[in-house]
């Protein structure tokens, strides 16, 4: 730790900037230097300037391949970005935990009072309680901290600022706590109870370990106490294409019932099987069975079905590719698997609405002014958020001018690859 103003001159020095261009993939990391002065500012103006200070970082993430697949204990292909939530933290002699998030309520946790709560399902002080309580459980002594946060990770963008926010919260304790002993994939775990069991979402484990391990890694969810992760040494910025992702304009909120239908309907065609999840199903099998399966769980829940098998395929593929340098194969397996989401896997439309289809329109928009050239589809877990690009460099200017001309300016988020996860920033 440093004094805050220590911290303060020796950003404003550069003394930061050889870490700062390697998290932000920038060459001058001017604007981002300035972005951990606001922060320090902020902490100040909050909870004094006389602390001793830490700083940590944890990433969104993007998913290129594998649309949930990972609650069917499938593989996943996935990446940070260079989007971040970051935090300033310093002990506070206390038993209580303080979190200012900009821009939202201070945020108060008892260290004594950590049982889960329906009434906060939804909200970042159960995400921080989830994460605090698992490290206790696994024998750590944790104490009161104060912490201030600004984040760039857009809220319903599907690069999970939730799961960012749980990694940034297992760092902290990890870094102040347990002597960085706690591994990345022991974070992403811990963020992945406390969303499901304080925060009341069933997701799966993908983005939580994408943004704690970082960079591009394959990840394999048949062991799901114990995934192999592979990271793929491909640098995205060499490949002639820009990552593009595109804000429809369209909100998560009341979608909850939308995204657990999924899990929920692929699970019941592995119950049929009495099996707990597709991943344990054999793909003929499944397929010489349809009429049961049918009869039993609906025509959706087969197309559902029929999408896991096929992407949780294209995801080891999709690796495969960048590996051997093939990125024109690549694309086309990223374009597949969109068509998938959208035909098999239905979660780019909620069913019924005729006049929000705000993600239905920005990848029409995408198939009119790419014209076969780059690949895209639904970001994330689908229906409202975002839509991936891969556009060539040449067409780069002109794309996201139209695109942000029909659905407004500032929607189109050109990113880069982070080559970290969660970390602590010294």
């Amino acid at each position: 730790m440093k004094s805050l103003e220590q911290l303060k001159k020796d950003l404003s020095n550069g003394l930061y900037d050889s870490i700062l261009e390697k998290i932000y993939c920038k060459k001058e990391p001017f604007e981002i230097r300035e972005r951990y002065l606001d922060l320090l500012n902020g902490f100040s103006a909050n909870f004094g300037s006389d602390r001793e200070i830490s700083l940590f970082s944890a990433p969104g993430r993007t998913e290129i391949g594998g649309n949930h697949t990972d609650h069917q204990r499938g593989c996943v292909l996935a990446a940070s970005v260079n989007l971040d939530v970051i935090a300033a933290v310093s002990l506070n002699n206390e038993n209580v935990i303080r979190l200012q998030s900009e821009g939202y309520p201070l945020d108060t946790i008892d260290l004594d009072e950590l049982s889960p709560e329906m009434s906060e399902y939804n909200q970042a002080k159960a995400l921080i309680k989830g994460v605090v309580a698992k490290f206790k459980e696994l024998g750590y002594e944790i104490k009161g901290f104060d912490a201030y946060t600004t984040s760039n990770v857009l809220k319903g963008s599907g690069l999970s600022s939730s799961a960012a926010f749980e990694v940034l919260i297992g760092n902290i304790l990890n870094g102040l706590f347990a002597n960085d002993s706690v591994s990345d994939v022991e974070i992403a775990k811990i963020g992945q109870y406390a969303e499901n069991v304080y925060f009341g979402k069933p997701c799966g484990l993908m983005d939580q370990m994408a943004s704690s391990v970082g960079a591009v890694v394959s990840i394999d969810f048949e062991d799901n106490e114990n995934p192999l992760i592979k990271k793929v040494d491909y640098d995205f910025s060499k490949s002639g294409y820009a990552l593009c992702i595109i804000d429809s304009g369209a909100d998560h909120a009341d979608l909850t019932d939308e995204y657990a239908a999924i899990p929920y309907e692929m699970k019941k065609v592995a119950h049929v099987f009495e099996k707990e999840v597709l991943r344990e199903v054999d793909e003929s099998l499944f397929m010489e069975s349809l009429a049961l399966v049918r009869e039993k769980c609906g025509d959706r829940a087969v197309m559902r079905a029929m999408h896991f098998y096929a992407d949780n395929r294209r995801a080891i593929l999709e690796a495969e590719a960048l590996k051997k340098g093939d990125f024109g194969r690549f694309l086309e397996l990223v374009t597949e698997s969109g068509r998938s989401s959208y035909m098999y896997l239905q979660n780019v439309s909620v069913a019924g609405s005729s006049i929000h289809q705000d993600v239905a329109l920005v990848l029409a928009l995408c198939d009119k002014f790419l014209k076969n050239k780059g690949a895209y589809r639904v970001h994330g877990g689908g229906f409202a958020g975002t839509v991936q690009a891969f556009v060539p460099l040449n067409m780069l200017e002109g794309f996201k001018t139209r695109i942000e001309k029909a659905i407004g300016e500032g929607r189109c988020h050109i990113l880069s690859i982070r080559p970290v996860g969660g970390i602590r920033i010294e």
